[in-house]
C-alpha cells in the first residue's frame, strides 16, 4: 500500500519512458534507409531526436550509438537522483554489470598496450567510477585490488579472484566472469530481501541471466585450457540450472552436448529448437529474443522495481539494434541487416 509513497513518481516516469522505445514499424523504417543520414532522419520523430539534431554530416556509427547511450544515461541519472532507498541502491546495482566491463576493457586494453585515454572513451558511461584511469598501473590482480578497486562497489566482489598471477587473457577472462558470478549473487540476494513482487519478477530474469552466462562460459571455454573444475566455480550458485544443469555442463565437450543438456529444461529447450545442430552463431540473438520476452512482462504488474531493471536492459537491446543496423548500412551489408535485429514490440 505504501510503495507510491516513495516509488509511484519513478513508476511512472519508467513506464512513460517505457512508451518511448521504438516499435517494430520503426525497425523496419529503419532498415530501408540508405546512408546513416536517413537514420539520423528517421529517428528525430523519436526521442532520440534532440540528442541527434545538432550532429554534423557525415556521421559514423559511433557517433550515433554515443548519443542514444547519453540519452539512456541521462534518463538513468534523472531516476537515481529522485529515488530513495531502497530503489536507489537497486538502481545502482543495475551499473556494476557495466563497472566490471569498463575494468576488464581497460586492464585488457593496456595489456594490449593501448592508450589510456582512447580506452576510456570506449568505457560505458554507466560503469564510470573515479579511480578508473588508474586500472592501467596494476601489474596483478592483488594490485588491481589494493591500489584501484579496494573504494568502488566492486570491492566485495573481488575477494574470489585475487591471486598474484600476473594479468593475461586468460586471466582476465577468469576475473570476468567470477566478477560477475559475485555480483549476480549479491544482486539475487539482495532482490530477495526486498520480497513481494520485486523478489519475485527480479529472481526469473537474474536467473535467466544466470544460466546464460554458464551456457555461455561452456560454449567459449570448450577448447581451452579451463579445466571442468574451474568452469564449475564460474557458474552462479542460483537459476534453473543450479546445480544438476551446472554439472551436465562442466563436462560438455563440444555444443551439440550443451544442447542436449539444455534441452532437459523447457523454457531453454525452445531457444535451441531455433539453432540447427552444430553452430553457435545464432545462439546469441535466440537468448536475447527470450530475455526481450520477459522483460516486456516485467511491465505487466505493478508496484515493483524491476520494471526499472527491464526498462534499462530494453533500451541497452534498442541501442545494440541501432548499432547493428547503422554497421550494417555504413559497410552496405543492407542484405544482413535483419540477422541480429531484435525487436522489441
Amino acid at each position: 500500500m505504501t510503495f507510491n509513497i516513495h516509488g509511484g513518481y519513478l513508476e511512472a516516469i519508467v513506464r512513460g519512458h517505457r512508451a518511448g522505445l521504438l516499435t517494430a514499424a520503426d525497425y523496419n523504417n529503419l532498415c530501408q534507409c540508405e546512408t546513416l543520414d536517413d537514420i539520423k532522419m528517421h529517428l528525430s520523430a523519436t526521442e532520440y531526436g534532440p540528442y541527434l539534431q545538432n550532429e554534423p554530416s557525415p556521421l559514423h556509427t559511433t557517433t550515433i550509438v554515443e548519443k542514444c547511450t547519453l540519452k539512456l544515461v541521462d534518463e538513468y541519472k534523472h531516476m537515481l537522483c529522485q529515488a530513495t532507498e531502497p530503489l536507489s541502491t537497486f538502481l545502482e546495482y543495475i551499473t556494476y554489470g557495466h563497472m566490471i566491463d569498463n575494468v576488464v576493457l581497460i586492464v585488457t586494453g593496456t595489456l594490449h598496450e593501448r592508450d589510456v585515454q582512447e580506452l576510456l572513451e570506449k568505457c560505458h558511461p554507466l560503469g564510470m567510477f573515479d579511480s578508473i584511469a588508474t586500472l592501467a598501473v596494476a601489474q596483478n590482480m592483488r594490485e588491481l585490488y589494493r591500489l584501484v578497486l579496494v573504494d568502488t562497489p566492486l570491492a566485495p566482489y573481488f575477494s574470489e579472484c585475487i591471486t598474484s598471477e600476473d594479468l593475461d587473457d586468460m586471466n582476465i577472462e577468469i576475473m570476468r566472469n567470477t566478477l560477475y558470478k559475485a555480483y549476480l549473487e549479491d544482486f539475487y540476494k539482495f532482490c530477495q530481501k526486498l520480497g513481494g513482487a520485486t523478489a519475485e519478477i527480479m529472481s526469473d530474469l537474474l536467473a535467466f541471466e544466470a544460466d546464460r552466462r554458464a551456457v555461455n562460459i561452456t560454449i567459449n571455454s570448450i577448447g581451452t585450457e579451463l579445466t571442468r573444475d574451474d568452469r564449475r566455480k564460474l557458474y552462479s550458485s542460483f537459476g534453473l540450472l543450479y546445480p544438476y544443469g551446472h554439472e551436465e555442463l562442466a563436462v560438455c565437450e563440444d555444443i551439440d552436448q550443451v544442447r542436449s543438456a539444455m534441452e532437459k529444461y523447457p523454457p531453454y529447450q525452445s531457444i535451441f529448437a531455433k539453432i540447427s545442430y552444430g553452430e553457435s552463431q545464432m545462439l546469441d540473438k535466440a537468448f536475447y529474443e527470450e530475455e526481450v520476452k520477459r522483460l516486456c512482462l516485467a511491465f505487466e504488474q505493478q508496484f515493483h522495481y524491476a520494471v526499472f531493471f527491464a526498462y534499462m536492459r530494453l533500451r541497452e537491446q534498442e541501442i545494440r539494434n541501432l548499432m547493428w543496423i547503422s554497421e550494417c548500412v555504413a559497410q552496405n551489408q543492407k542484405s544482413r541487416v535483419h540477422d541480429s535485429v531484435v525487436f522489441i514490440f
